[in-house]
């Protein structure tokens, strides 16, 4: 499938409010990055925590840097070598977390829990309440910000020091302390040098719709802009996270989206998807980039497409009825 390549410049969206096409193809190692605690946390609500495939996970989220990397300099688009640096800084940080992690939960932390009979504690149980919390938190804000500090003190002052599972209690008290207070301070550290380097993103998006209907009513924290003069109309939809569900619910009112950011109908736009392993993807306006399995839900892959950006409003709507689940929108 062939995208348009350089820029739009007849686009209704202002100039500083564009991005380059470049950046649907680049978010997705950096939202790896939540989709992996994400998985993490639905493991540990209810295994322990050397379930959870650490060392896949490090294999998936650099084999799809390279595979969406190939992706960009097939389509001409601009290299962003900034942006590609920050990947590798955060992939290579994870890539270390996670290997320490791995080697330490199959062995202390697996020695603990067959010593204490398979079973999960208090501080298992606080351990995957914090992991869910920083997956919400870090849907819509740098993962630094989360304050892990508070999450150690409450550890230490909430969650009852003795009870059923003392060896395991007091080795997973041992690695929530060391993971929280590890974060916190590397977590400041990284928060000045972003802060001396960035600016800070915008949580809003710029797009184009073909049409408002009669008696239209914008979802939450989607704003009318401007009413074109050829019927369309100017929106602002916030970024991240909640892109996928605005653009969802403008889809589901029979409202196209032509122009993300700049990028109109015919430029790319990434989507990753959730299908059951006995799903067979129909056929459809996209291009299959690369699958991952998942360990939880169980026998299910996520689907990285590359749409146009024209085609995705008619996807949103019609995903459920493919079987499909939307995972994200990579809105540039």
């Amino acid at each position: 499938m062939a995208f348009a390549a350089g820029s739009d410049s007849a686009s209704a969206v202002p100039p500083d409010a564009r991005r380059d096409t470049e950046q649907t193809l680049l978010t997705f190692p950096e939202w790896y990055l939540v989709h992996s605690p994400a998985e993490y946390a639905r493991i540990v609500r209810q295994e322990p925590a050397h379930r959870f495939p650490f060392i896949e996970q490090t294999e998936q989220l650099w084999s799809s840097y390279a595979t969406v990397t190939e992706a960009q300099f097939r389509g001409h688009y601009p290299l962003n070598l900034g942006y590609h640096v920050m990947i590798m800084v955060i992939s290579t940080s994870t890539t270390v977390e996670y290997a320490l992690r791995s080697i330490y939960e199959n062995t202390l932390g697996r020695a603990s829990w067959l010593l204490d009979g398979d079973r999960l504690t208090d501080e298992d149980r606080y351990g995957a309440k914090a992991a869910q919390e920083y997956v919400d938190f870090i849907r819509q804000e740098p993962w630094y910000l989360f304050d892990f500090t508070s999450r150690l003190e409450h550890l230490w002052t909430d969650v009852p020091w003795w009870g059923p599972g003392l060896v395991r209690k007091w080795e997973r008290r041992y690695a929530l302390t060391t993971e929280y207070a590890v974060k916190a301070v590397y977590g400041k550290l990284i928060e000045k040098a972003t802060r001396a380097t960035y600016t800070p993103a915008l949580m809003t998006t710029d797009v184009v719709v073909d049409h408002l209907p009669e008696g239209f009513t914008p979802p939450e924290r989607v704003t009318v802009l401007q009413r074109l003069a050829d019927g369309r109309a100017l929106l602002s939809l916030p970024r991240y996270f909640d892109f996928r569900i605005a653009a969802t619910e403008l889809a589901q009112q029979g409202v196209t989206i032509d122009d993300i950011a700049g990028n109109g109908a015919s430029k790319p736009i990434l989507v990753t998807v959730w299908a059951s392993d006995r799903t067979t993807l129909p056929a459809g306006d996209f291009q299959v980039l690369f699958e991952q399995s998942l360990t939880l839900p169980a026998a299910t892959r996520r689907i990285a497409l590359l749409m146009p950006v024209g085609h995705l409003s008619v996807f949103l709507a019609q995903a459920n009825a493919m079987g499909l689940t939307v995972e994200h929108v990579y809105d540039y």
